[in-house]
């Protein structure tokens, strides 16, 4: 949109100008048409103060149809809303595929059947915790192996009063690899009934940016639940008979 040189002139020297005459360019840019965040582009000023300065100005329906225009389509919150419902669909859909493909590999049955027994299930990222280094390592290599192969970790402790908390920070770190740690919670004493607590405490890892895996691993662990019964006694045949079965009959 073409600007009037006088308005062109205000706009530059903007700073200089006193409250009254900004207000009154911010009004005048309005009345031209434009829309808040093509004012905001052009003089230094919040969106409050320009609402305020210009909230007796009236759009036409042209100059209204005229921003549309010049904004283009943009994805609103419901069709954003739609197409996330469809990329969890197909991730699941997938992941039930491949579920039935690795039933005969013990490394990905073993992940699996680990965080169905120990990890998170309702925060919508992959976590687990627990007391034993090996069983997070293992944990730890199969997000790498069938997730996220540059996953990242953050550990998470939880301890009791009277532990070392420098000292379970160093244990977990050599134990995993890992140096990022978020907040310690500190269980107080005199709380619960256990007497002999864990000197390194209990270790939660949690893995970064792991939303479409999580759902891909409530999948997994939907499809062991379905063939726990009969899971020992497939055959080699029997097994890709039945993937053949779901790839065919989704």
């Amino acid at each position: 949109m073409d600007i009037p040189s006088n308005l062109q002139g205000d706009i530059a020297r903007f700073e200089a100008l006193g409250q009254w005459d900004r207000a009154e360019l911010g009004r005048s840019l309005r009345r031209l048409g434009l829309s808040y965040g093509e004012i905001r582009e052009l003089i230094p000023v919040p969106k409050g103060t320009l609402a305020g300065w210009c909230r007796e100005i009236r759009l036409s329906e042209g100059q209204v149809a005229a921003i549309k225009d010049r904004r283009g389509p943009r994805e609103g919150p419901r069709n954003t809303q739609w197409k996330r419902r469809r990329e969890v669909e197909q991730i699941r859909a997938e992941a039930g595929r491949t579920a039935l493909t690795h039933l005969r590999d013990p490394f990905w049955v073993a992940g699996t059947v680990l965080y169905w027994g120990e990890g998170n299930k309702t925060k919508r990222n992959l976590a687990v915790a627990n007391a034993d280094p090996a069983l997070l390592q293992l944990f730890m290599r199969w997000t790498r192996q069938f997730h996220l192969p540059t996953a990242s970790f953050v550990l998470a402790l939880h301890l009791h009063a009277g532990n070392d908390e420098a000292a379970a920070k160093a244990y977990w770190q050599t134990q995993l690899g890992v140096t990022d740690f978020t907040k310690t919670y500190i269980k107080p004493s005199g709380t619960g009934h256990r007497k002999n607590h864990l000197q390194s405490g209990i270790c939660r890892v949690y893995v970064r940016k792991s939303t479409n895996a999580w759902i891909r691993t409530m999948e997994w662990i939907d499809t062991l639940r379905s063939h726990q019964t009969s899971l020992a006694n497939l055959s080699s045949g029997s097994l890709a008979q039945l993937a053949e079965q779901r790839t065919l009959n989704p």
